[in-house]
């Protein structure tokens, strides 16, 4: 790395980002989206199995979890993969076709980091919550 860019603020970092989602036209453009907006997305997954041996290999800072993962709960994935590292994994970040409002009990009650809908996802939105994780974050503390 640089001297130059170390002195970068981290709002402006480049996170590594594992996308897990199991429609392939949404990876594709989520990926395409991201790596656009400066963010570098490091792997997709299309399976719960998969998104977790991903995590582990990778080693991303940030991890998108469909909710809805064909016959897979994307709570259970994020409940999988906050245990794999406690303390010191990714933030989860759940993503949905479906309002926040629709889930918002169980967003709620997840590790989550945070929750966004899928036409609202980008490199912004991705930051904004994993600047404000943490145990003073608004998602953070117990059960988050």
């Amino acid at each position: 790395m640089r001297a130059g860019r170390m002195a970068c603020d981290s709002v402006r970092m480049a996170f590594g980002v594992l996308i897990v989602d199991d429609n392939r036209l949404f990876l594709e453009a989520a990926c395409a989206l991201l790596e656009r907006e400066g963010l570098r997305v490091v792997g997709a997954a299309a399976t719960a199995a998969e998104a977790l041996q991903r995590a582990e290999e990778l080693r991303p800072q940030v991890v998108l979890v469909d909710i809805t993962l064909g016959g897979e709960s994307g709570f259970d994935l994020a409940r999988r993969l906050a245990g794999q590292r406690p303390g010191r994994g990714p933030a989860v970040i759940l993503i949905s076709t479906h309002a926040e409002a629709d889930f918002a009990d169980l967003i709620a009650e997840s590790p989550a980091a945070g929750f966004v809908p899928k036409p609202g996802l980008s490199a912004d939105a991705i930051r904004r919550i994993v600047n404000g994780r943490g145990p003073g974050g608004p998602r953070g503390g117990p059960g988050r």
